[in-house]
């Protein structure tokens, strides 16, 4: 299930970049963990976009079949700023690990960043939750059978 890959991903992202920091290496060069985490950030931007897209689709599939409701509108946004936040993580990741150099002090916002982004997702995710959940938005009911 393509939406669950940007929440996977965001968690293993903040949690390689805590373990890394925590053992003293740094995330924004081209090292082993430097690599991994960058590389990650933008699976998690590429799932994120891919995520969002195919979920504008279920919407309008929903909508035509007249659903409607707020928490849907709220998911749709939470998820398009969800995407795009996570697009540009990965391309400052990017350009971060190409630059090649330690941010000192400062690299503790790489994961602190990253936590927010998990709590971004979270977000999304527990208004996707709801939609499918207590509302059944494109669900199909499973036949009850003998």
């Amino acid at each position: 299930m393509l939406v669950h890959f940007p929440i996977v991903l965001i968690y293993t992202l903040a949690a390689i970049d805590l373990v890394a920091l925590a053992r003293g290496n740094a995330v924004t060069r081209r090292s082993g963990a430097g690599t991994i985490s960058t590389f990650v950030a933008l699976a998690a931007g590429a799932f994120a976009i891919g995520t969002w897209f195919y979920g504008g689709l279920a919407l309008d599939h929903a909508e035509a079949a007249g659903f409607s409701s707020d928490i849907a509108e709220i998911h749709e946004s939470l998820g398009g700023i969800t995407a795009f936040a996570f697009l540009i993580w990965g391309g400052v990741r990017l350009a971060l690990w190409v630059r090649n150099r330690e941010l000192g002090p400062v690299a503790i916002a790489v994961p602190v960043i990253e936590i927010a982004g998990a709590v971004l997702v979270t977000t999304t995710a527990y208004y996707g939750g709801l939609l499918v959940y207590d509302l059944g938005v494109n669900v199909s009911r499973a036949a009850m059978g003998g």
